[in-house]
């Protein structure tokens, strides 16, 4: 009995111990616990960084591939100005991709304004604020069948005395997006001295020039908003 009684207080010494380590033990986050954290520091980034930050006043880019002779080369877009922040529907056009974005919770729309270094281009880039990297991906393969309508993108920012004045919608050429975790980042391009659209598909040089700098300065503003959360960790003190 003796014998027994001390193994069972062993043992039970032995389970008390387990579970007082296991208290001690950083907390391990399962992997959806792991996801809706990331989202959510991700995801406050929009509301808490200085809009100075979000957008740059210089943003630096390559030129695209297509342009052969330009191998090497370093590019600088420039910031004319940021908007007030502004509802999904109100800065997405055409309304059927405002819908899209609305239909997975997006937020709102941050946005600004550059002028590339040579003054021939205009683009507004805005950032939509979803509620996490799943509601992006969705939206943005919504967008990318078709859903949103020919055109959909951004609304274009003008400010007033800039070369930005004349960029309405009637200016756009371009239009796309790219992902940046739980952010789809717009944007639009035309040209500075004001031209209506015409099809810049059909000039391979100006095509891949203001892709370039569009999608130059979206991956600038992406690159702040989506950069890596490191992985959650709990500081290990009961209760955590």
């Amino acid at each position: 009995m003796v014998v027994t009684a001390l193994v069972l207080g062993i043992a039970g010494l032995g389970i008390s111990l387990v579970g007082i380590a296991m208290q001690l033990l950083p907390r391990q986050f399962t992997t959806l616990q792991q996801r809706q954290i990331t989202d959510w520091e991700a995801g406050a980034r929009w509301r808490e960084l200085p809009a100075g930050t979000i957008f740059p006043a210089t943003v630096h880019y390559s030129p695209p591939a297509a342009l052969d002779d330009a191998a090497g080369l370093t590019l600088t877009a420039t910031r004319i100005g940021i908007a007030r922040q502004a509802s999904c529907r109100a800065a997405i056009g055409p309304a059927a991709a405002a819908a899209v974005l609305a239909r997975h919770g997006c937020e709102a729309v941050l946005r600004a304004s550059y002028v590339d270094g040579t003054g021939s281009y205009v683009v507004t880039v805005g950032v939509a604020a979803l509620p996490g990297v799943a509601q992006a991906k969705a939206a943005n393969l919504e967008l990318a069948a078709g859903a949103g309508g020919a055109g959909a993108g951004i609304l274009t920012v003008r400010f007033a005395g800039t070369p930005t004045a004349g960029f309405t919608e009637k200016q756009r050429q371009i239009s796309a997006r790219v992902a940046a975790g739980s952010y789809l980042i717009f944007y639009t391009i035309g040209y500075a001295d004001g031209r209506p659209t015409v099809a810049v598909t059909a000039d391979r040089y100006a095509d891949a020039e203001m892709t370039g700098v569009g999608a130059g300065v979206a991956r600038a503003v992406g690159s702040v908003l989506g950069a890596p959360v490191p992985r959650p960790r709990c500081p290990g003190t009961p209760g955590c």
